[in-house]
């Protein structure tokens, strides 16, 4: 059996306490978790870090804790995301977004990489349907990592600095 024999939650607590540990203000964080958030929802496989990076340049965010929080996109919750942004994106283009296919269809087509086929059933929908999903996993993640980075800092600050290597 594969499985980690810690747990899955050791590796989540890696990745948050390395962003906990970033010398960044704690906004500065939070805006680099939810641009990652954020650039997680999106279908563009291959390139959630680079839109990570540059949405956490643009609004002044830490690009490392950007580049970090894109592991919310992973083979266990892609499937999902992929879901909830075709779900939502045909509800929100509802006759404009052209015919329902089946997975079957959409098999075929990629098959055939015929993009202009997959645009309308397809990719529109995803790409309408992410942005509702990334504009709610930023504001979801902004204050959670906001909070977490600020208690962090603020206990670190009150922790008396131990040094290395001397014995009393």
């Amino acid at each position: 059996m594969v499985w980690p024999r810690k747990g899955r939650g050791r590796g989540l607590r890696y990745f948050a306490l390395r962003i906990l540990r970033l010398k960044s203000s704690p906004h500065s964080i939070a805006v680099g978790v939810a641009a990652g958030a954020a650039s997680s929802f999106t279908p563009f496989f291959g390139l959630h870090i680079v839109l990570a990076v540059i949405l956490a340049s643009v609004f002044s965010g830490n690009v490392l804790a950007a580049a970090i929080t894109t592991v919310l996109a992973n083979p266990i919750t892609i499937p999902v995301i992929l879901t909830a942004s075709y779900e939502i994106g045909t509800a929100l283009l509802g006759s404009q977004g052209g015919e329902t296919v089946t997975s079957a269809e959409i098999g075929r087509m990629i098959e055939h990489m015929n993009l202009a086929e997959l645009w309308g059933p397809v990719l529109k929908p995803l790409l309408v349907g992410s942005i509702p999903l990334a504009l709610a996993g930023a504001l979801v993640f902004y204050p959670l990592a906001f909070r977490a980075a600020w208690h962090f800092q603020k206990q670190r600050r009150h922790q008396p600095v131990q040094k290395v290597g001397h014995s009393s």
